[in-house]
């Protein structure tokens, strides 16, 4: 009976892991601004926002920067349409956490949140607060 049990909780966690592995995202619904105004740090629920001042260059500097991120890839858009967003994924269980970055007018915007539960942790900011460091504003 034990071995039933057992077996079952293996089968649980495996499709689990599946589920957040696989699911797809749509970018209809995570390839959005934040809708945010004003500068600077602003947390949001599952998730984090910076606004500051960029341009055409900061923006693709800071793409190259995300891309070169670990477990990250891009979901949609193009530094040339003024918005990206990509998909990073936790190391252990693949978890995704969504990013767009976008330029509108002067306004450069990092706008970080998680597919799955309600708190980040602070993920979005810390990794957040990383590209703006190597990108020379943190």
């Amino acid at each position: 009976m034990r071995i039933w049990v057992i077996g079952a909780l293996v089968v649980a966690v495996l499709g689990f892991a599946a589920y957040v592995r696989l699911a797809p995202g749509d970018p209809a619904r995570w390839h959005v601004t934040s809708g945010v105004s004003g500068m600077g740090h602003a947390p949001r629920a599952g998730g984090h926002v910076w606004r500051g001042v960029g341009d055409r260059d900061a923006l693709a500097r800071l793409d190259a920067i995300i891309r070169a991120t670990p477990r990250t890839q891009v979901m949609a858009g193009s530094v040339g349409e003024g918005r990206v967003t990509y998909v990073t994924r936790s190391a252990v269980w693949g978890f995704p956490d969504y990013t767009t970055l976008s330029l509108n007018g002067g306004t450069l915007e990092i706008y970080g949140r998680l597919r799955f539960g309600k708190a980040d942790l602070a993920v979005n900011r810390t990794r957040i607060e990383g590209w703006l460091a190597l990108l020379g504003q943190g």
